[in-house]
């Protein structure tokens, strides 16, 4: 088999260095026939499952309809997993990017080359400013606005109209992309995260308190295995919220306690490359924290155990002489067109604290979500990524992961939970495998200890030691500015000594 390599930069530029909004997501394929394919049980009993969660066909109460949702997701691999959105009175339609790894709803309020339409405040009745600058910071791509309040519907998705706090961008920088169609970001994670403080309501808190539905909401991407440069625009997934919609999943659901009510954090024990345990201690795969996030492309993790996965990849891979290139998200590799690569390489297994804390549970993703097609050449080669990259800042599930799992954000009883897509397969074979319980035999009692602060604490401590400096420095002005007291001889007194030492 002829392997190449080539420096695609082209076809990189937005797929390997926006992590932060490339959510690779594609159809679900065919139109939902709800004769066929709807199971009405009202709850779906899942043997050896820990605990089924909430798999209603609606919610108790009956203010929304999961089957009503199916499908509300578009976008593509490359250019972002969104939802449409209706703002404002009267009512203005954009499409609004999904993700669980941020806390503000924030909409483009001026244009920009790289999005066809923005929110106009000017023409809504409803909107309030409320005279507060707003700045977001992401993994990559930034933006600033003004904060205010407005009223919003989903057209697939909760009945009624909702009042929510919206950020009004008003100037970005790598936050847009060329090629997307999305022109806002929907950040579905914790008050802890929203800029500039948590007393901004996120929007799925006001979508709970404002229309009761369950604290809960799940999560659907169908884009595995599917090549980035396609141009059709079809269903990307599913984002049910107040609930679980049973036809999206099949098999067990397995559900992770969220350590940290921020990001969605969890608790990592091991990973596997095939059969290999990595044998690293525990503590390496949460440093600083690991979270499940949408609106990360790649399996991120730290530099060790990044390392750990390609050198266990290498040794398993059939393929005798890789280029380093590759692994580290430089160079493509293509095959020529029809020769699949997936054979060639191992599965991937993630082990999760289960909740019931001396057990685990493993989720396994298969090559064909972590070897991503991107593009092809000539019609003859076709050219794949690979969607896993080193972090910095902790170990993110990110969409390489979620692709082959139904994904249940359960805030209620706090807790993550994972079942295998009903979208994540081909001629009948998923890509994905989830598996337990495993005694958690050998692995720390805490895998996070010591490992982490939350950011919000960072910056109470932060600004405690500025306020610190700020008093001192005072303090040492006033000292000073005032008269000097000295002998008659010229000597310095002890104590302008004391203060002239401390400046040293």
């Amino acid at each position: 088999m002829r392997l190449y390599y080539g420096l695609l930069l082209l076809s990189l530029s937005f797929w390997t260095s926006h992590s932060v909004f490339q959510i690779p997501l594609k159809i679900f394929a065919g139109n939902f026939d709800p004769s066929v394919q709807l199971d009405l049980r009202p709850l779906r009993q899942n043997e050896g499952a820990v605990e089924s969660g909430l798999s209603l066909a609606s919610d108790p109460a009956g203010i929304v309809n999961f089957l009503d949702m199916i499908n509300n997701l578009k976008g593509d691999s490359g250019r972002g997993y969104y939802m449409e959105m209706v703002i404002g009175t009267p009512e203005q339609r954009l499409n609004i990017l999904v993700d669980t790894g941020s806390s503000n709803f924030a909409v483009a309020a001026a244009a920009h080359p790289y999005i066809t339409h923005y929110y106009n405040r000017a023409l809504s009745s409803t909107y309030q400013s409320t005279g507060r600058a707003v700045a977001v910071k992401y993994t990559q791509g930034e933006w600033e606005g003004e904060l205010g309040t407005d009223r919003i519907t989903i057209p697939q998705g909760p009945s009624g109209a909702i009042t929510i706090n919206i950020a009004a961008i008003l100037t970005s920088e790598g936050f847009f992309l060329p090629g997307i169609n999305w022109q806002g970001i929907l950040g579905l994670a914790y008050p802890l995260l929203v800029r500039p403080d948590p007393s901004v309501e996120p929007f799925f808190n006001s979508v709970v308190r404002q229309t009761g539905i369950p604290d809960v909401f799940s999560l659907q991407m169908c884009g595995a295995g599917v090549s980035a440069s396609t141009t059709a625009d079809p269903a990307g997934g599913s984002l049910i919220m107040g609930g679980v919609e049973p036809t999206l999943f099949r098999g067990s659901v397995w559900y992770t306690p969220i350590l940290e009510e921020w990001y969605y954090q969890v608790e990592v024990l091991k990973l596997e490359v095939g059969d290999q345990n990595l044998n690293l201690d525990c503590k390496e795969y949460n440093s600083d924290k690991a979270i499940v996030d949408s609106g990360t492309t790649l399996l991120r993790l730290p530099g060790n155990v990044f390392s750990a996965v390609v050198e266990a990849i290498m040794q398993t891979s059939l393929i005798e002489d890789f280029s380093a290139g590759f692994f580290d998200g430089t160079k493509l590799a293509c095959w020529m067109r029809g020769e699949s690569p997936w054979r060639l390489f191992p599965k991937l297994s993630i082990y999760l604290r289960a909740t019931n804390i001396s057990q685990s549970f493993r989720i396994t993703i298969h090559p064909q979500l972590y070897i991503q097609p991107v593009t092809d050449i000539d019609g003859t080669l076709d050219c794949f990524r690979f969607g896993v990259s080193p972090s910095s800042n902790g170990l993110v599930i990110g969409a390489t992961v979620m692709e082959g799992f139904y994904v249940i954000f359960d805030r209620e009883q706090k807790r993550v939970g994972f079942a295998v897509s009903t979208c994540a397969e081909n001629g009948g074979v998923p890509f994905a495998e989830i598996a337990g319980p495993f005694l958690a035999e050998g692995v720390a009692s805490d895998c996070t200890s010591g490992v982490s602060l939350r950011e919000p604490m960072m910056w109470v401590i932060a600004y405690a030691l500025m306020g610190i400096c700020a008093v001192v420095l005072i303090v040492l002005l006033i000292l000073l500015i005032l008269p000097c007291r000295c002998h008659r001889d010229g000597e310095i007194t002890d104590e302008s000594s004391l203060v002239r030492h401390r400046i040293k």
